[in-house]
């Protein structure tokens, strides 16, 4: 009997569940057992075999590493010296090489190995052809009859090597020091680190009292505690995130419908586009929400500057109804995706955004995501928000690799693209600005909703059917028909909690916001009357406005609870919707050219100026940042200069030199010269505007 194995028999005393038994019958599948105080029991034998407190007295070994590695891990070389090492072991025992007399080669078995011989002769005819000890060949042959194949291998080919090993204890414990310590630091050099250790066990232990690695060997030992931790490589904000990884084994969030968990998260994009009204470029920030469980991007957000609370709260609105084109102003993307398909019969393929009914929000613990604004919408909704712990990635790792997939794969092909940090940036990034913002955004939602929910997506799979490749839109599919409902907002009024209050007063003329007076028939019978709101806005009336679209602003009637959109007293002098930032804006265009301002003028002569910021063809892109580039000069008090036409669009084109005052008194003819303009793309667009 090997002593890796035990055998099972009456007689067989073993441990069990903290007490003693002996075996006293054995039966097809049973054991009759009995126990120290003589009770008799009868188990399943493969249940007790299968006991991990199960213990067979005489059986017990220490645990001995396993072969296969060893065996797997062997050169060419070594596997050869194996081979041919078993084939003489196989001659010594049996007199045939292979091992088996059926497989016998010819002239097999050789006289001196004949079986018939005595085993020792054997050994020594054996010891004397390989010119090796006697004791060599028995020791080859009892590790064989042990270990099979793998106790003939050269067990220097087994050895392991620690790459730490030798290194003392204390050199290593403030190795980790010093490098923790340079975490959220610069980072340093490698021969920095290791003068400060050796600094700081001299000033701890005393000069020479731990003994050091020599420079080549603590090079190794740093590359080996350093690995994959950017300490000396990469990016150093990298190097934070790699820090901030839980230990141990990673949990996981796991979905098991579409709706069950929603994650909200905001980044920094690194491209830059451009404000439509203002023409000055700016930094975006893109926030969406993702369904976990499918990965599919329920709603997002593209805003200038820094995100607001109401940006989060409407990409939130957006994935529980996409559809609010028709109730607010902020362009969110009509709901025609792939829902449509399981909730309402359609037959043509859009490009929206799926929408969920979510149940667990999880988001950052950012300022914007457990605002007082988000958390009572979600609280109305019965939502529960779950932040993210700070500091850790990997809580909403699907996410993040969303995000850097936006950056790889779309925003690195678009003028304008800055790169992940400034040591991937261009020269001048903003100069080739040529996308405005909503521009990019209508770009960054056809991207996910044609390309990223329609294509294959490793993190997504079937439990039941292993290696079938899913995209965002199937599994998406593939969850609401095996969930089999849908729970959505009950009145599409709900877009109204999602918008920020202001308390004003209802005077005879209307409400009056931001220096803009807002009328309508709701306001008929409150007109002159105090609220019957108390706290710290008592007498005034709660109005909800959208901060991208003033025009318009919206009034709750506390009789029917009714809502009603109020005007602008001059909307119709006014296109087009326009945001509080614009309308700042034209206040102070006007102020340099007016002494007093009208709200009306000013915003009319600047979205005429503009088209409302639609100045989407080549031409009246440089026509409209030469224009910006003047005015900025006007509101600031200086000449244009390189910085301030930093955020263009295109690159300005020289303008064309002008004409000699000669030429023009001697004829009206043109010149050479003058048809020969530098603006080659002049009359590009001259068709498209005429049409």
């Amino acid at each position: 009997m090997s002593a890796r194995t035990a055998v099972v028999g009456v007689g067989t005393r073993l441990s069990w569940d903290g007490d003693w038994f002996t075996v006293m019958g054995v039966e097809a599948e049973r054991l009759r057992l009995r126990g120290a105080r003589g009770q008799m029991v009868t188990v399943h034998t493969a249940s007790l075999l299968a006991d991990p407190s199960v213990a067979i007295v005489g059986a017990e070994s220490d645990p001995a590493p396993a072969l296969g590695p060893v065996l797997e891990n062997l050169t060419e070389a070594q596997e050869a010296q194996l081979t041919d090492r078993l084939a003489h072991i196989h001659e010594v025992l049996t007199g045939y090489r292979s091992g088996d007399a059926e497989d016998a080669a010819l002239g097999e078995p050789r006289p001196e190995y004949d079986p018939a011989r005595p085993l020792m002769q054997r050994y020594e005819t054996k010891a004397a052809e390989m010119g090796v000890g006697l004791r060599s060949v028995k020791r080859w042959v009892s590790a064989f009859r042990e270990l099979g194949p793998a106790g003939l291998l050269d067990q220097r080919a087994a050895k392991t090597a620690d790459p730490l090993a030798g290194v003392d204890e204390r050199w290593l414990e403030m190795c980790r020091t010093v490098l923790a310590e340079h975490t959220d630091a610069a980072r340093p050099t490698q021969t920095l680190v290791l003068q400060r250790i050796s600094q700081r066990l001299a000033a701890e232990h005393g000069e020479g009292v731990v003994p050091e690695p020599s420079q080549r060997r603590a090079r190794t030992v740093l590359g080996e505690l350093t690995r994959g931790s950017n300490a000396f490589t990469g990016s150093t904000k990298g190097k934070r995130s790699i820090a901030a990884r839980p230990e141990g084994a990673y949990g996981r969030l796991r979905a098991t419908r579409p709706g069950e968990y929603l994650l909200l998260d905001t980044t920094t994009l690194d491209v830059f586009a451009m404000e439509p009204i203002t023409l000055k470029w700016v930094r975006c920030e893109l926030t969406i929400a993702m369904d976990l469980y499918s990965r599919s991007i329920t709603g997002l957000r593209l805003s200038p500057m820094s995100t607001k609370s109401v940006d989060a709260a409407l990409v939130l609105f957006e994935s529980l109804r996409p559809d609010t084109r028709l109730t607010t102003s902020g362009g969110l993307l009509p709901y025609a995706g792939l829902p449509d398909q399981v909730i309402v019969a359609g037959e043509e393929r859009q490009t929206g955004l799926a929408g969920v009914a979510a149940e667990t929000i999880v988001v950052d613990h950012g300022k914007i995501y457990l605002s007082n604004h988000l958390l009572s919408v979600c609280s109305r909704l019965g939502i529960s928000v779950q932040p993210a712990r700070p500091l850790t990635p990997t809580d909403k790792a699907a996410v993040e690799r969303f995000f850097r997939t936006v950056r790889e794969q779309l925003l690195e092909a678009l003028p304008g693209y800055t790169g992940p940090d400034v040591h991937s940036r261009g020269k001048d990034p903003a100069g080739c600005a040529y996308f405005f913002i909503d521009e990019l955004e209508s770009i960054i939602r056809e991207w996910v909703g044609s390309i990223y929910h329609h294509r294959p997506h490793a993190g997504l799979a079937d439990a039941q059917v292993p290696g079938l490749e899913l995209s965002p839109a199937e599994m998406f599919a593939h969850g609401m028909t095996r969930t089999g409902r849908l729970r959505v907002p009950a009145s599409p009024d709900l877009v109204f909690d999602f918008l920020p209050v202001a308390w004003r007063t209802i005077q005879h003329y209307g409400i009056e916001l931001n220096g803009l007076r807002y009328n309508g028939p709701a306001l008929t019978r409150y007109r002159n009357r105090t609220s019957n709101f108390a706290g710290a806005h008592a007498g005034k009336w709660p109005v909800r406005y959208d901060t991208d679209d003033i025009s318009k602003v919206y009034f709750q009637d506390p009789a029917d609870q009714s809502w009603h959109a109020l005007e602008w007293e001059h909307a119709t002098a006014v296109a087009a919707p326009f945001s509080a930032e614009a309308l700042a804006y034209a206040r102070q265009l006007a102020l340099t050219e007016d002494r007093h301002v009208d709200d009306r003028r000013a915003l009319s002569g600047l979205l005429d100026r503009w088209d409302a910021g639609l100045t989407r063809h080549p031409a009246e892109r440089r026509m409209a940042v030469r224009a910006s580039e003047q005015r900025q000069a006007r509101l600031t008090g200086t000449t244009p200069t390189a910085e301030v036409a930093a955020p263009a669009v295109l690159h300005a084109v020289e303008k064309p030199p002008e004409p000699d005052d000669a030429a023009w008194a001697a004829s009206d003819d043109d010149t050479e010269d003058e048809l020969d303009v530098g603006d080659e793309e002049f009359y590009a667009e001259a068709f498209e505007v005429i049409s």
